[in-house]
């Protein structure tokens, strides 16, 4: 079945911002959309997974370079992180948790969909790569601060009807 992506990409913008706005009171502000291009590399630090199952398969993804982990971290948990350590792995999971949490009831048979526990992965210049060829994954870049930016990134495969 073919994603209408217009179904999906403005829930996710909104409930980014205001996740970030709300949980954290940091203003974000959302980029260019486009698809991952699996051969370009980029330099994350750290990135928090959850998957998808139910009305839709897939997963929702933040990535971001340690510094704006850190400073995302302080701002939640208090002052003096320096690396990433299990505050920064909580905060990062958590902050992804809420905005999957929050996409159901605003796209199509959210009610449906069930959301996994947030996995963490850290490591300099990490990829993230989608089994299947015919999944695309969506960026949606985020700016944070001055000049800090994350990347939100929503790979989903709707359910047959069959």
């Amino acid at each position: 079945m073919k994603i209408e992506l217009q179904n999906y990409v403005e829930p996710f913008v909104e409930v980014t911002v205001n996740t970030f706005k709300e949980f954290i009171g940091v203003d974000v502000t959302p980029k260019h959309p486009h698809f991952l291009d699996p051969d370009k590399g980029f330099d994350w630090d750290i990135s928090a997974v959850i998957g998808l199952s139910g009305a839709v398969r897939g997963a929702v993804i933040v990535s971001m370079k340690t510094e704006l982990a850190i400073k995302l971290t302080d701002l939640l948990a208090g002052p003096g992180h320096t690396e990433i350590d299990g505050d920064v792995v909580d905060a990062i999971g958590e902050i992804n948790n809420i905005i999957a949490g929050n996409i159901k009831p605003k796209v199509p048979n959210g009610d449906k969909i069930v959301i996994s526990i947030p996995t963490i992965i850290k490591g300099r210049e990490h990829s993230i790569a989608w089994p299947s060829k015919q999944t695309r994954i969506l960026v949606i870049p985020h700016k944070a601060f001055k000049d800090d930016i994350f990347h939100l990134m929503v790979a989903i495969e709707l359910e047959s009807e069959g």
